[in-house]
């Protein structure tokens, strides 16, 4: 099985693969997810196979001619994010005294608009669960928890059976950075999984399987929540991440405080949770009355 924190790339140079190596031995030893790891690896080898010179010889003026060549076209949120990327990739060259000098500039990152999370109001929750009553009873399970809990995709892949307590309707999950958490889910979603288990093969410890009695992917995940919202004809694409935000979104329409939404999403800064604070205090008002009355 390929190690996901090595590069094989054989288009790079030796040199610059040992440095690329342990760097990505760092995030792994961070415990960074295996996405972050391999979306960073890839850049990062796109980047320095096509670099021409040496690493000790790079200059900002180099940098930014390949970000521009490559990304500049792209969303503003997807440029700072890949400016992110090779920062810290160049932070690390700087600790490990590849290179003495910061190659990336802030003044390089393009101004963010306010950030406002994608949820489904009112109407449009209530025709995806609609859909989901005809879906197999797995899927319908995993839309239910992914709802009521709030939970990341890749928490809901890593399920295990011994992770949920259906008696007190709370589960363990691994979040990022390998942090475990607890979370709560509905009383919905208990007895969908009461059934779901009675069929379920006890020497599987995975939660959740596909046909063949392996764990579910995340592709696979992915896929039932976009065929679900095409089913219950909504307009836009839907992701589990749009689950999430409706989680936290029907929470704060209730009188949640941030703090207590950021500990139920798993967020380690509450910063990361002040996104639904960018909602209009107007929308929040008409949040309100339509899930409250």
């Amino acid at each position: 099985m390929k190690k996901y924190w090595i590069s094989e790339n054989e288009k790079i140079s030796k040199s610059y693969r040992k440095i690329l190596n342990d760097y990505l031995m760092s995030m792994k030893l961070a415990n960074r997810s295996k996405y972050t790891i391999n979306y960073r690896r890839q850049l990062l080898e796109k980047f320095l196979q096509e670099c021409s010179l040496p690493l000790n010889e790079l200059t900002p003026e180099y940098v930014l001619a390949w970000l521009k060549k490559h990304y500049w076209h792209k969303k503003e949120g997807t440029i700072n994010n890949y400016i992110s990327d090779l920062s810290c990739f160049f932070k690390f060259c700087m600790e490990e005294e590849y290179i003495k000098r910061v190659l990336i500039k802030n003044r390089w990152r393009p101004k963010m608009p306010r950030p406002v999370p994608k949820y489904l109001d009112k109407s449009e929750e209530a025709r995806v669960r609609l859909a989901a009553e005809k879906l197999p009873l797995r899927d319908r399970a995993i839309i239910e928890f992914l709802l009521s809990s709030g939970c990341r995709c890749c928490e809901v892949y890593g399920l295990n059976i011994a992770d949920v307590d259906l008696a007190s309707r709370t589960a363990r999950v691994v979040g990022k950075g390998r942090r475990i958490r607890q979370v709560h889910f509905s009383e919905t979603y208990a007895i969908l999984l009461k059934k779901y288990l009675l069929t379920h093969p006890k020497e599987n410890p995975a939660l959740f399987l596909n046909r063949y009695g392996n764990r579910l992917s995340i592709r696979a995940i992915q896929y039932t929540a976009a065929l679900l919202g095409q089913r219950a004809g909504l307009l836009r694409s839907l992701s589990p991440h749009c689950f999430r935000h409706t989680f936290a979104t029907n929470l704060l329409s209730k009188g949640a405080e941030l703090d207590f939404i950021a500990e139920e999403l798993g967020h380690k800064e509450l910063n990361t949770t002040r996104i639904y604070a960018n909602l209009p205090s107007e929308h929040i008002t008409s949040l309100y009355r339509r899930y409250m009355g």
